[in-house]
């Protein structure tokens, strides 16, 4: 569903598509907060939503996905701190780059912005 000029939030019952591998939602018009929701697609291995205007944190629940490998936050206005844990501690940086308040640093996440 990649660039496709879909526009509004990412519904929360995204999250109830249990089987999901891989969401690619990158280089669209897609705004508002990530759901937590997503924390709930433990099968999810591939999440690209680069090139988007989503904003607030990203969601902690995503810390718990056991199957994901390959994330893409890039290009968004995304704000807090970048998790740590789980799945995001082998990510590369440059998958958060431009998001121009959203920061790595030690200590606990912080999901305030």
């Amino acid at each position: 569903m990649s660039g496709n000029n879909l526009q509004g939030p990412i519904p929360s019952e995204f999250g109830d598509l249990k089987n999901l591998i891989s969401m690619d939602l990158y280089n669209n018009d897609i705004s508002g907060h990530l759901p937590s929701t997503l924390g709930n697609l433990k099968s999810l291995r591939f999440l690209r939503i680069d090139q988007n205007r989503l904003t607030g944190p990203i969601p902690r629940e995503l810390s718990g996905l056991p199957n994901l490998e390959s994330v893409d936050f890039s290009s968004n206005d995304l704000c807090g701190t970048i998790p740590a844990s789980g799945p995001f501690e082998n990510v590369p940086l440059s998958s958060f780059s431009n998001n121009p308040r959203l920061k790595q640093g030690p200590g606990a996440y912080d999901a305030r912005c």
